[in-house]
């Protein structure tokens, strides 16, 4: 699924491409009809992102609310002016991939539907395609208000508060293994993130939320900033600091970008000890029993 770092670079590629424009707005799969026909002909006026919820707003004052899930994910496409990544969101066969070709042939509008588009944005400068959202729908500025009054802080929003992030999680005896994938506690961390961050403030996966103190909690807030800014600068997911990486190729190589994620059975960056997994809450949890014994 992807995480809060790419539904920011969403929201951002969606102001850069598509803001003050009018856009045609189609459901050639038919599963978006009616939404669709509320929002055809009318002008975005801008995208936001709230962790893993994208809103595109319109200037009839309605948004469109879309959280890709697993399998969501975005095409785009466009003419000279489009500069941008070609895709954004699950699976990940489709990746985030910049546009390299600045030689491509006259736009002449967007390629005929491929697949199951649940819905087709498209100004007079280019096109997007969503595919296989969870969620996809319409609504009004105080649905849009509801659904953001539910969930946490979102790390990569200027003005969150770090200290509703510490209430939130320190009021709770779940495991904070889970509470960072809770998102009403934080919004945007996923499996990836939530393993990442825990290995680099060495903290167990099975401490109770409401076990950590103040400062803990503060230094957890402070490294998901760090590492999903950077996910967002890089548009993928890059963890290890540079000395504790066994490859110094530019790019990072995806073998070295983690401490502890799918890296079972692999020795510990720091200490050496064979990385663990096991299920929490149905989904793969890395860690490492030595570093992370508090």
């Amino acid at each position: 699924m992807p995480e809060g770092h790419s539904i920011h670079r969403l929201a951002r590629q969606f102001t850069s491409v598509f803001a003050g424009q009018r856009l045609s707005v189609s459901s050639p799969q038919g599963r978006f009809a009616a939404g669709a026909a509320q929002l055809d002909g009318q002008t975005l006026v801008g995208a936001a992102a709230h962790g893993k919820q994208l809103f595109l707003e319109f200037d009839n004052e309605l948004f469109l609310r879309i959280h890709l899930g697993l399998y969501g994910a975005f095409d785009f496409g466009g003419d000279e002016t489009f500069r941008g990544a070609s895709s954004i969101g699950a699976p990940r066969r489709v990746g985030e991939r910049e546009i390299a070709d600045d030689g491509e042939a006259a736009y002449a509008g967007p390629p005929p539907p491929k697949g199951a588009v649940r819905v087709r944005l498209v100004s007079n400068h280019g096109w997007a395609d969503l595919r296989g959202p969870t969620a996809c729908e319409v609504i009004t500025p105080g649905e849009q208000r509801a659904i953001l009054a539910k969930l946490g802080p979102d790390p990569l929003q200027p003005e969150a508060d770090p200290e509703e992030f510490v209430r939130r999680l320190n009021a709770r005896s779940s495991p904070v293994g889970l509470l960072l994938m809770n998102q009403e506690v934080l919004a945007g961390v996923g499996n990836v993130y939530r393993a990442e961050v825990l290995f680099r403030r060495q903290v167990s996966p099975w401490r109770a939320g409401k076990a950590l103190d103040r400062d803990q909690t503060l230094q957890l807030w402070n490294d998901v900033v760090s590492v999903m800014a950077d996910g967002v600068a890089a548009g993928r997911i890059i963890t290890t600091l540079p000395e504790h990486r066994n490859d110094a190729s530019t790019p990072v190589p995806t073998a070295e970008a983690h401490y502890v994620y799918k890296r079972q059975g692999l020795p510990c960056r720091i200490c050496g000890t064979e990385i663990a997994v096991t299920d929490m809450a149905a989904r793969k949890l890395y860690w490492c029993a030595s570093c992370q014994d508090r």
